[in-house]
């Protein structure tokens, strides 16, 4: 795999979407006319249990098929997992982890075992709160990924996620636009330490 190819792992609990936002990723990525990969991987299947998945993003057709080791990109949905599970493991330092937090970039640096690269937080549960009504934090995580990652251009994002939504949605309209505000919101937000 050369240079063409983003490998990003997400880590989240069970309910707040993060598999969600990883296949909703490798949609626009294709819509973009990338080659994807976006795929779960669970422990115990129940409310709350950490999950991982991943996606895989490249410019020609990819033959690897494993779980990612080594990822250009980590995007933690729940803060308390920084205890309990090594998110940083095989973080290229180039690369950026981005964490759904109220604190300051800095201040995360501390609880990540010497983690040199980029890090980032946005408070992706008082967005999600405020545009959707809710705590579904997956929103708001995927605007950011997007955002630092620059998988995707942001624009054709925008149009591409509002289309899908639109789409999945039909009887719903206000669901569209509070995902929309909490994407267009959390790419202004998401803070880079």
């Amino acid at each position: 795999m050369g240079k063409s190819t983003v490998e990003i792992r997400w880590h989240g609990r069970g309910g707040q979407g993060a598999k969600t936002a990883c296949l909703l990723l490798a949609d626009v990525a294709f819509y973009s006319g990338k080659h994807v990969q976006g795929f779960p991987e669970y422990g115990p299947e129940r409310m709350g249990a950490p999950i991982t998945a991943y996606n895989r993003i490249t410019d020609k057709r990819c033959t690897v098929h494993s779980n990612i080791y080594s990822p250009d990109y980590v995007i933690v949905v729940d803060e308390t997992l920084l205890g309990s599970v090594d998110v940083t493991s095989g973080l290229k330092e180039e690369g950026a982890i981005i964490i759904n937090s109220e604190k300051e970039p800095e201040e995360l640096r501390s609880l990540l075992g010497g983690f040199k690269g980029q890090v980032c937080s946005i408070d992706a549960r008082r967005i999600s709160e405020e545009t959707i009504g809710r705590n579904m934090p997956n929103t708001p995580m995927l605007a950011a990924a997007v955002k630092i990652s620059k998988i995707v251009e942001q624009e054709q994002f925008i149009r591409d996620m509002e289309s899908s939504l639109r789409h999945k949605f039909t009887t719903k309209p206000q669901v569209v636009s509070g995902n929309m505000e909490a994407l267009r919101k959390s790419m202004e937000e998401v803070k880079v330490g």
